[in-house]
């Protein structure tokens, strides 16, 4: 079957760990606990998963017959 959700999910991943990360820095004192920035953590690990993601789509691709 030729379905590959890789891509979509990475993009989405990417997409809401960038939005998170960015509000991290944009907005610090609002997202403090014990002295971290948990959107900026949070966000960084999000994008991470997302890039991992389409590292795999990019990798995982069958060449065209």
């Amino acid at each position: 079957m030729g379905l590959d959700i890789r891509l979509p999910i990475g993009l989405m991943f990417s997409l809401i760990g960038a939005v998170l990360a960015v509000y991290g820095v944009a907005v610090p004192q609002k997202s403090q606990a014990l002295g971290i920035n948990v959107n900026l953590i949070w966000g960084a690990c999000i994008l991470g998963v997302g890039g991992l993601m389409l590292i795999a789509w990019w990798f995982g691709r069958r060449p065209a017959k």
